[in-house]
């Protein structure tokens, strides 16, 4: 056989390799379809997922997302406490309406529009919880919050009772809330430092604070004299507070002595009655302690003062930088307007009997809540002891009672299970009761600036209040000062007061007497040249 016919297939062959080819075409053809319809499923469930995940995050509620996002600090960010949508601002013509309605005056840099409505606020509905009882700011937090949340230091000089307290306290929580999220909840090392002239003031300042930062985690730890410095030494440790309310001794002795505070990441620092804690000679260990914290711009410092002496404006101007001073009222002394002023001049052996017989008339109820000034020690045990033979429910409070004591009898007197306070000057600030009605200064202050908080016991919140003054013929170096304070507030000046004088006496200093005399540090010297 040829060898040509031997290699050329058979038909049978050929058929064979023909079905091969078109079973490999078919095969080929099911793997693509296979793999098209695969691919199609793919993006119809990666389409599902984008939607699915657009849904949750327009929902607010992919929380692993919200976890995995980073600040630019580094702190990992939590789903937060979102403020709705701010109200708008107000006009440049409302804020002036405003201003002027409130006697308000704001130096340094007058930009920042005042928030009328918490609504205009940058603070979430957590935050705001702590003011749900208020129907909207008070002056002084309309016009310090933008500048405070601004990151500006402030100077805020403005009445007793007027919010001071939540017109740093929000901004400072708040700030905390946004930069540090839940690790503002537990700190190695206080974020905000509040300083308090009086035990009373910082414990009230301290639960203010707690109030304020519940709904956030956020805490306050209170360190003052008075009370075991161990029991506070191991609550901060265990607290690990992002806030500390202190007094001035207290805290130096914690920090220096027992080294159980380390101050060097306070970015927040508030001088709270700034004018009180100078004259009752805290300067140095005010200077000592912000010496202890972050210095310039990496600290935001507000100090807050109901009077405006030289001495407060040489700290402010050591310590703070290019600051916006919010002042309300006049700069000197600033008492509320709220409360109604009555100056009685009386004998001393009238006073007892005066006193009974304002008693029958102002707590006539024997519920409604009357705070009564004395000066001495003594003098305030001696009243408690008459107003108790005479069936009155009362307490008194002073520098001999124990700080227990002291704690209790403020305590119920704001409760209102004792509503009748007896107390010397340790109680003139730092006694915030919304509803104390009436203020009787049984023996007039040693200054006019203690008159000024005594009065400011009253007349808290937005409500009206009366302060009955008994003055002396021994007071009379007071008169002066005293009528330009009943005329200022546009209250009447009786003529048994007139008759004293109207000449304001030189305020004279703690250790130096009359002798001293006022230094503007700002002052040139003068250049004498000899002839």
């Amino acid at each position: 056989m040829p060898a040509s016919l031997e290699n050329k297939p058979s038909k049978q062959q050929e058929q064979l390799k023909s079905d091969h080819v078109l079973s490999d075409l078919k095969k080929a053809e099911k793997r693509k379809e296979k793999k098209e319809r695969k691919n199609r499923k793919s993006k119809k469930d990666s389409a599902d997922k984008e939607a699915k995940s657009k849904k949750r995050s327009s929902d607010g509620s992919d929380k692993t997302a919200a976890k995995k996002t980073k600040l630019v600090t580094g702190v990992e960010q939590q789903p937060q406490d979102v403020a709705a949508a701010p109200a708008p601002a107000i006009t440049l013509v409302e804020a002036k309406a405003f201003y002027e309605k409130h006697n308000i005056t704001v130096s340094g840099d007058d930009s920042y529009l005042p928030y009328l409505e918490f609504s205009q606020t940058p603070f979430g509905s957590k935050l705001l919880k702590s003011c749900a009882k208020f129907s909207k700011p008070t002056p002084i937090q309309s016009a310090c919050w933008p500048v405070i949340s601004a990151s500006r230091d402030v100077i805020g000089i403005a009445e007793t009772g007027s919010g001071k307290t939540f017109a740093f306290g929000l901004p400072a929580i708040h700030m905390l809330s946004e930069k540090y999220g839940k690790k503002a909840q537990s700190c190695k090392r206080p974020l905000v430092l509040i300083i308090s002239p009086t035990r009373e003031l910082a414990i009230q300042t301290h639960e203010q604070c707690l109030e304020a930062g519940r709904e956030l985690g956020i805490t306050s730890m209170c360190l003052y004299g008075g009370s075991r410095k161990q029991d506070q030494i191991q609550e901060l440790r265990k607290s690990k507070p992002a806030i500390i309310v202190a007094t001035p001794g207290r805290l130096l002795d914690v920090v220096e002595n027992d080294r159980a505070v380390d101050l060097s990441s306070v970015e927040f620092l508030v001088l709270d009655e700034a004018d009180r804690m100078l004259d009752q000679g805290f300067e140095k260990d005010i200077r000592a302690i912000i010496g202890m914290l972050p210095q310039g711009a990496s600290r935001q410092t507000v100090m807050f003062s109901a009077t405006w002496p030289t001495s407060v404006r040489s700290l402010a101007d050591t310590f703070l930088i290019n600051p916006v001073n919010v002042s309300i009222g006049a700069d000197e002394l600033a008492i509320n307007e709220r409360v109604d002023q009555i100056v009685e001049v009386v004998e001393g052996k009238q006073k007892n009997f005066r006193l009974l017989e304002l008693l029958k008339k102002y707590h006539k109820s024997r519920k409604n809540r009357v705070l009564v000034f004395a000066l001495y020690k003594k003098e305030a045990g001696r009243i408690e002891e008459m107003l108790k033979r005479k069936g009155y429910n009362c307490i008194a409070i002073h520098g001999d009672k124990s700080q227990a004591h002291r704690l209790q009898a403020i305590e119920a007197f704001r409760s209102g299970s004792i509503p009748l306070l007896i107390a010397t000057d340790v109680a003139a600030r730092g006694l915030d009761v919304p509803d104390v009605e009436y203020v009787i200064n049984f023996t007039f202050p040693l200054t006019i600036d203690e008159y000024t908080h005594r009065c400011g016991r009253t007349a808290r919140a937005g409500k009206k209040g009366v302060a009955h003054t008994f003055f002396m013929p021994e007071d009379k170096h007071h008169s002066g000062n005293l009528i330009n304070v009943l005329r200022s507030a546009n209250m009447t000046v009786p003529d048994s007061l007139l008759k004293f004088g109207t000449t304001v006496k030189k305020k004279q200093h703690a250790s130096y007497g009359a002798f001293f005399k006022d230094v503007d540090p700002n002052a040139k010297p003068v250049k004498i040249v000899f002839d």
